[in-house]
């Protein structure tokens, strides 16, 4: 497995692939027992994976309440993220959830204890609460990199408006940085694409891309009948809702068979060449349930698509950017001298 610094604004080293960790656990009525649950551990680190990502609330504290038993032999050589927002039980109450002061340090101060460590390489803030100001979300981050409580701090499923605001701020005002965005991305959610991955390429943010199987849409295993996220937890999960969703799987499986592999490998393995077209790291974080599932995401580090076959998933997974962006590409057209004539509206003057 290969190494990056997790983004341009940080010496973090990660590995290519980030362990998710949601399935560590059965709190929430579905997951991995203690014992698989190591053994999917084992099973990365071996491979050389280094990068955990889990969370307060992940299967109500039992993911890293574990991790913290499996960490213990050699915390050091792992990089461990946690998340907070959403609280750590069924019912947290209201001072457990959202993004305040007081919600981040109450939610770090508990999953030091439950991850038995002293320290937390990667703070996320999970989700925006809309209500808790961006400079309290960033003086308290700075806060807990001074205490060395965390060592950085990033931002999970926030609007790239905000993310850019938020790293802009944390600039001016000279507090501990964002280290980048966590965000779902795979060939059946492509709209990252629009503004948030250029956003971050250009901000030198890292960007971990959660659910790269598409809550297992890709797999095609919900064509066979065969059960996972969407039988199980009956959310975050894709279905095959547009013709488009159609296509993209039918080409995978398509690809898959011109290779001889997986269907997840082949959708794994995209993403891997997307990251290495990228200016800044983009990890995917994988989140098996099974050894069986870990070594099908382990073998796509070995396929290699040719660039037909790339170009072929780019296309049928492509999503319409939208405005600004396809009324400035006509413009960019017309002054880089390409057919101005493509473009529908008036020419952009030239300084």
């Amino acid at each position: 497995m290969r190494y990056t610094t997790f983004g341009r604004r940080t010496g973090l080293r990660v590995s290519q692939y980030a362990l998710g960790t949601g399935n560590f656990g059965t709190g929430w009525g579905a997951g991995a027992e203690p014992d698989e649950a190591r053994k999917i551990f084992d099973g990365f680190a071996e491979a050389g994976g280094n990068f955990i990502d889990t969370a307060d609330n992940y299967q109500f504290g039992e993911s890293e309440k574990l991790l913290g038993q499996f960490l213990a032999a050699d915390r050091d050589a792992f990089v461990l993220a946690t998340k907070y927002s959403n609280g750590a039980t069924a019912n947290p109450g209201i001072t457990r959830t959202g993004n305040s002061r007081k919600t981040m340090r109450l939610s770090v101060e508990a999953s030091l204890k439950r991850l038995a460590t002293d320290y937390i390489d990667l703070l996320w803030v999970h989700f925006p609460d809309d209500l808790t100001p961006m400079e309290e979300i960033l003086r308290g981050i700075d806060d807990l990199v001074s205490q060395g409580k965390i060592q950085h701090a990033a931002l999970s499923n926030f609007p790239a408006w905000r993310v850019s605001r938020a790293a802009t701020l944390a600039d001016l005002k000279n507090w501990a940085p964002v280290a980048g965005i966590q965000i779902e991305y795979s060939l059946v959610e492509r709209t990252p694409d629009r503004e948030l991955l250029p956003m971050a390429e250009s901000l030198g943010l890292g960007a971990a891309l959660w659910s790269p199987l598409g809550g297992g849409l890709l797999t095609g295993k919900y064509r066979r009948g065969t059960e996972g996220r969407l039988s199980d937890l009956k959310k975050l999960v894709h279905t095959e809702s547009s013709e488009q969703k159609t296509a993209v799987v039918d080409t995978v499986l398509a690809v898959a068979e011109e290779t001889g592999a997986s269907p997840a490998q082949v959708s794994v393995a995209w993403i891997n060449e997307r990251a290495a077209r990228a200016t800044t790291s983009f990890v995917p974080i994988i989140g098996p349930r099974n050894p069986a599932q870990l070594d099908d995401y382990l073998g796509a580090l070995d396929v290699h698509l040719t660039a037909e076959q790339y170009d072929r998933l780019s296309g049928v997974s492509a999503v319409a950017l939208g405005v600004p962006h396809e009324a400035s590409a006509g413009v960019l057209d017309a002054v880089q001298g390409g057919d101005a004539s493509r473009f529908d509206g008036p020419a952009a003057p030239v300084a």
